[in-house]
């Protein structure tokens, strides 16, 4: 049997794709072969040797302790598009809260009660203060065009907004996917300097930590709204509010409050709500534990963040599934070792990201000796090697 631990809360739709002849689940395995989780912090927590994968449902993964899981082997996933519909929405949400005041709107119709028949009057000679402006024809900068910011430009722009969008790491599918009517800039300045919202779509990774910044804001428009529904440290809190008391940035709409947010004027800050809709939670769980059995049953890597993406399909006896440096003369090695045990190979797969190559490898015999895999593991450079039956 194989042991799933659940470190968080997982959606059961998601805990049932694994079928209980052959797996088990419970939260406080000692021995794990996988980890499902959504916000647990692990970087206090011991890696088990028998962990082999971990599967983030939900797209940011700073919670889990990468670099340490790539010297250990462990493939570690996350869900990106699962929830990006849900996040989306609220993007769409923060950007009228931001332009209509809605928020402090509602906040002063409460302090109405208890007043009777005035209240009609009350409100039609009080709501101009919370008019605001209507956000067709105004100019919104997506930064980053993922399966998030991809959404987000284009219903904004369904909605009469003009939509410049910056990623210099866009993908293929994600470009495919994006409206022709977004401009597409060549440089962060030119993305942000005529925008009347900006909005940041993109993982927080320690490079991108504070993106945005005193630099970044001084080339945007006076009066100018921020939203941040990616991560909280994407934007630098003491920048942002210096912005905000000078009036540089108008209004800051973040789904990440803390105790320096709490303390700025004109924010609006939701409860991380954006990935909580019941359907963001039911794709991500199922995403997440899909993507661990391809790996624990077939060696198929989808959607890791630290090792290569890596699908063939099975064709008959044992799959071997070896990982090493990404060195010349690996894969002969490998070959080799399973030509000096009569393994014939039947079909083979070799992929690579930065440091790390990832071999799958289908084999004849229906079952491969200890020895052989001992032999590989013994290879200079080769830190993983799994059998398959």
């Amino acid at each position: 049997m194989l042991k799933i631990q659940n470190l968080n809360k997982i959606d059961e739709a998601g805990l049932s794709v694994f079928p209980a002849e052959k797996y088990q689940i419970d939260s406080k395995f000692a021995d794990p072969d996988a980890i499902i989780l959504r916000s647990f912090d692990m970087h206090s927590m011991e890696l088990p040797s028998s962990l082999k994968a971990i599967a983030r449902a939900g797209a940011g993964y700073n919670n889990i302790p990468v670099d340490k899981c790539t010297e250990k082997g462990i493939v570690v996933f996350n869900t990106p598009g699962a929830n990006a519909n849900g996040v989306k929405e609220l993007v769409l949400a923060g950007l009228l809260l931001a332009s209509r005041d809605i928020a402090n709107g509602i906040e002063w119709v409460k302090t109405l009660k208890g007043k009777g028949a005035e209240i009609a009057t009350l409100v039609e000679s009080g709501k101009n203060n919370y008019a605001g402006t209507e956000i067709q024809k105004k100019t919104l900068a997506v930064i980053g065009l993922g399966a998030i910011g991809v959404l987000v430009a284009n219903a904004a722009q369904s909605l009469g907004m003009n939509v410049i969008g910056y990623d210099p790491y866009i993908s293929v599918n994600a470009a495919l996917k994006l409206s022709s009517s977004v401009n597409v800039a060549r440089s962060l300045d030119a993305t942000v300097g005529n925008a009347d919202f900006v909005t940041i779509n993109i993982p927080q990774t320690p490079e991108t930590k504070g993106y945005i910044n005193k630099e970044l804001i001084s080339h945007m428009k006076d009066g100018v709204k921020v939203l941040n529904f990616a991560r909280g440290g994407l934007v630098n809190n003491a920048d942002m509010k210096a912005a905000l008391e000078s009036g540089k940035v108008a209004k800051y709409i973040t789904d990440f409050p803390d105790a320096d947010v709490l303390d700025m004027p004109n924010v609006i800050a939701i409860p991380h709500l954006g990935a909580s809709t019941a359907e963001s939670e039911t794709n991500c769980a199922i995403m997440a534990a899909d993507q661990i059995r391809e790996y624990l049953e077939k060696g198929n890597i989808i959607n890791s963040v630290n090792f290569p993406a890596a699908e063939m399909d099975r064709s008959g006896g044992t799959r071997i599934v070896i990982a090493n440096k990404n060195v010349p003369n690996m894969v002969s090695q490998i070959t080799a070792v399973l030509a000096s045990e009569n393994v014939n190979i039947s079909n083979m797969l070799n992929r690579n990201r930065n440091e790390i190559a990832y071999n799958i490898i289908d084999v004849d015999k229906a079952d491969v000796c200890n020895s052989c895999v001992e032999k590989l593991k013994a290879i200079q450079g080769v830190f993983l090697v799994r059998k398959i039956d």
